[in-house]
């Protein structure tokens, strides 16, 4: 019997000649993000268990993201405990508001295909868009980590999920992700691998790989990974040859398998208040918005960025609508302003912010109040995500929420 992606890095990692699902087998971790929210509870459990030194300082990155710019006093406490961390053990790789994690994992080079990566975030399955079976971990878990350089983990199952030809020209990755779960539904996938096959997959790019796995948790998924081609070595600086062999077997066993033809999708929206309450764009065109939010780690990247800037150019944001945008780091805030997209934006009436989390987990940035509707392109939608917990969030792609920025209401982009 052949193997899975998942099973494929797994055994390299820890040099079985077999897995299957269900054995528990311990990992030699070769990254792990901690982000500026968790740094604290790191730290305390880290000298709790008795450690005095980090198996690889090298190997440690830390990110302040989520609360920068600080939104409450309390906020600064968690800097202050991250930096005294860094000092006394040695870090080598810390980004002071540099970007989203998750979007500077893999643009830094910090998850590379066939690397197993762990995060205190539950995102970090994100990294799977570059071939690496990367997790979201807590915080106990994240201090035993630093103190071993080793993890447990259960081998996954894995669904595969096929698409095969073109996608029409306004249905995004985001559209085929929120299509999937709405299929799967937010428990479907529980501590399971999603693997992505087909045509339509092969031809995405990294960024719109990345935001598939990125959305895959919502599913409940354990990781979400693709092949690695060469725009995966191309994307990593690593060669193609090196990773050639993070491939599923044609004999793999899968728990289950889900094939669609890519002309069948059409532009979808998670609807309030979960996120696989999922709806065709057109079936709620017209619902009046007070916001559009284009941004976070799974929708801020530069071509995000270049579909927004496309809709927009030449338009006005509708009166009464605040459309703000984030991007995802500071180089592809860098990009978007050499591109003009900034200048685009800025021109329509847009707000953009500095690189960030602070909108999509309500911390800062244009948070909402009560009775308010925002179309937004980040991942969840749950109650109090973005500010009271009696703001209406529906999530789309930054094409839907673009289109809709401009009229005021749910519209299917055109593209």
């Amino acid at each position: 019997m052949g193997n899975t992606l998942i099973e494929k890095i797994i055994m390299n990692n820890v040099g079985a000649k077999s897995l299957t699902p269900g054995q528990i087998v311990t990992v030699s971790v070769d990254r792990v993000m901690i982000h500026d929210i968790f740094i604290p509870f790191v730290a305390e459990k880290f000298k709790e268990m008795g450690f005095s030194k980090i198996w690889d300082p090298d190997k440690v990155v830390l990110i302040y993201d989520h609360l920068v710019p600080t939104s409450a006093v309390e906020d600064v406490r968690h800097f202050k405990i991250g930096d005294q961390f860094v000092k006394e053990y040695g870090l080598t790789h810390v980004h002071r508001s540099d970007g989203i994690c998750h979007q500077l994992m893999p643009e830094k080079g910090y998850a590379k295909p066939g690397n197993i990566v762990f995060g205190t975030d539950s995102h970090t399955t994100t990294y799977g868009g570059v071939g690496c079976f990367s997790s979201g971990i807590g915080y106990t878990e994240m201090a035993s980590i630093l103190g071993t350089g080793e993890m447990w983990i259960r081998v996954p199952e894995t669904i595969k999920i096929v698409v095969n030809g073109e996608l029409p020209s306004n249905v995004t990755s985001k559209d085929v992700i929120l299509r999937l779960i709405g299929d799967l539904r937010a428990d479907g996938a529980t501590y399971k691998c999603l693997e992505f096959h087909g045509s339509t997959f092969e031809n995405m790019s990294i960024a719109s790989r990345l935001t598939m796995s990125n959305m895959s948790v919502e599913a409940g998924a354990k990781a979400a990974i693709f092949a690695p081609d060469e725009k995966t070595a191309e994307f990593s600086n690593v060669k193609l040859s090196d990773i050639e062999w993070i491939r599923a077997d044609e004999d793999a066993k899968y728990c289950r398998v889900m094939e669609y033809n890519a002309e069948d999708f059409v532009p979808v929206t998670a609807c309030p208040s979960q996120v696989d309450n999922i709806k065709d764009v057109a079936e709620v065109a017209g619902t009046k918005l007070d916001q559009v939010f284009i941004g976070s780690c799974t929708n801020g990247r530069l071509e995000d960025l270049a579909v927004a800037a496309k809709i927009l150019e030449g338009k006005k944001v509708a009166d009464y609508v605040k459309l703000i945008i984030t991007p995802a780091s500071r180089q592809v805030y860098l990009d978007a302003s050499k591109a003009g997209y900034l200048s685009t934006f800025l021109k329509a009436g847009a707000i953009v912010t500095q690189p960030g989390c602070g909108l999509c987990c309500g911390r800062a940035c244009g948070i909402l109040s009560d009775d308010e509707v925002v179309m937004a392109t980040n991942n969840r939608n749950f109650l109090g995500r973005m500010g009271t917990n009696k703001v209406q969030i529906y999530l789309g792609s930054p094409a839907t929420a673009a289109a809709s920025a401009i009229t005021g209401v749910i519209t299917v982009p055109e593209i």
